[in-house]
């Protein structure tokens, strides 16, 4: 597919330097750490937004944050674009490269240095996977909190630069607030460190700013995360109700009783038998939509607070309440929720849109979702973090035929401007890569996006850094 979505023109002096570029980058690196064969580039050409494909002109897979300053350093000297990449798993192209553009990957950067339970923090390497650093503090009594669904591949370097959530931000937050500081690349090759382990810093924070920048500020080599104690219980209880809209009402009324539970997931009747197909997890097959609410706590505090959640949901017609009974239970109801975006690629091919709406709207941002990708001909699977109102409508198509595949691209586009006309934003977790790039306009106006342009270009005055991502092509100062 060739898709609508539009990169900037490669420079034609770098394609033609591309043999002189390789020798002088695999003197910069260890042996075996640059990737420039054709066949060897073909894994590196999209991410997780499979509709678009780009071959960079080589890939560089450094060890340590001296490798990534010294090719960063490089680069920057011979006008080389350079785009980070983690482990792929953008939703948003977030990482892909282009044929002028060196791909910086961080996945050899996998190692955790440093576990200091006193002070609840974890140094981490870029590369190291998000349930990774959970697995390694778990026999202590420790957790990492924020959990994509795809936490078994994401890295943490790839959560900064989205600032990811998952299922348990309700409570917790996304990564900026489980965040404590970064060791930092400048696009020149200057590695400079933000935060630390204390629990506040003076001066500018400049951490917030980097966490959500998609690359575009820096290359991130290492993080210092904050480390929370395992509460003395968890449930999650599965609720059927006989609607989406009915769904979404007991969600708001959840949040407007000041409940505030570990994580309150929806899925639609679609994405229902996607993934109960796949998990067979027990799904309600009869309900037109459901909730996966967890809380934690004592014995006594999850039965109160479970309480009062049934008490809501049953003046919302709510059709099943079923709880967890054991540990493995409980794993295999998230098991159906964390495989919904694999599960849904059995069937068919998606892409999965990611606004975020207040949650007043939530009934009314899933009704004309559904009259869009109707009025389109296609078909739509709903699951999201219904807590904090972060869409996920995944649209199905097929990617091999261009006219479907243009519609899909549409109906997502509607839908996204659907969430900020209700109050909402383009992205709740993805980020905006080149997928919502050209909806940016849609959310801010000439004064907002000059602005934050005015500081991308701060820390990155040719625009070098992860090229034709975030910001409409049009009006940059490059």
């Amino acid at each position: 597919m060739t898709g609508t979505i539009a990169f900037r023109e490669p420079d034609a002096g770098i394609l033609a330097r591309r043999e002189t570029i390789i020798d002088e980058l695999q003197a910069l690196l260890p042996e075996d750490a640059l990737v420039h064969e054709a066949r060897e580039l073909v894994p590196f050409e999209t991410d997780a937004f499979l509709a678009y494909h780009r071959v960079p002109l080589a890939v560089c897979l450094p060890e340590t944050t001296e490798d990534v300053a010294r090719v960063l350093g490089y680069c920057h000297e011979n006008g080389i674009p350079v785009v980070p990449r983690g482990a792929g798993t953008s939703l948003a192209g977030g990482a892909i490269g282009q044929e002028d553009a060196i791909i910086l990957g961080l996945s050899r950067m996998n190692r955790i240095l440093d576990i200091d339970l006193p002070n609840r923090a974890a140094v981490v390497q870029a590369g190291v996977t998000n349930i990774a650093i959970s697995e390694a503090v778990a026999p202590e009594g420790f957790f990492y909190a924020p959990d994509p669904s795809s936490q078994l591949a994401c890295t943490i370097g790839g959560n900064i630069g989205m600032n990811s959530g998952g299922a348990h931000c309700l409570k917790y937050g996304v990564t900026t607030n489980n965040l404590l500081g970064v060791k930092l690349v400048l696009v020149d090759g200057t590695v400079i460190d933000l935060g630390g382990k204390m629990l506040d810093s003076g001066s500018l924070d400049l951490l917030a700013l980097v966490c959500g920048s998609e690359g575009q500020l820096g290359i991130i080599t290492e993080a210092t995360v904050r480390l929370l104690a395992k509460p003395e219980g968890a449930r999650p209880v599965l609720f059927g109700f006989p609607s989406s809209e009915s769904a979404g009402a007991c969600v708001t009324d959840i949040i407007a009783a000041g409940i505030i539970p570990v994580a309150i997931e929806f899925m639609d009747k679609p994405a229902i038998e996607i993934c109960e197909a796949f998990a067979h997890a027990g799904y309600p097959l009869d309900a037109a939509a459901l909730l996966i609410i967890e809380v934690e706590g004592s014995e006594e505090e999850m039965e109160a607070m479970l309480g009062r959640i049934v008490t809501i949901a049953e003046t919302h017609g709510v059709m099943a309440v079923r709880r967890s009974q054991s540990a493995t239970e409980a794993a295999l109801i998230w098991k159906g929720r964390k495989s919904a975006f694999g599960a849904t690629g059995r069937i068919a091919d998606y892409i999965c849109m990611d606004g975020t709406v207040p949650l007043s709207q939530l009934s009314y941002v899933l009704q004309k979702t559904s009259e869009i990708t109707d009025r389109y001909g296609l078909r739509v699977a709903n699951v999201f973090h219904a807590g904090d109102g972060n869409m996920h409508p995944l649209i199905l198509y097929n990617i091999n035929d261009p006219e479907d595949a243009a519609r899909a691209e549409e109906a997502g586009a509607e839908i996204l401007k659907l969430c900020v006309e209700a109050g909402g934003c383009l992205t709740g977790e993805h980020g905006v890569g080149i997928e919502k790039r050209d909806l940016m306009r849609h959310q801010f106006g000439e004064a907002d996006l000059r602005q934050q342009m005015a500081v991308r270009a701060a820390f990155d005055p040719d625009w070098s850094l992860n090229p034709s991502k975030v910001f409409p092509l049009e009006g940059r100062d490059d």
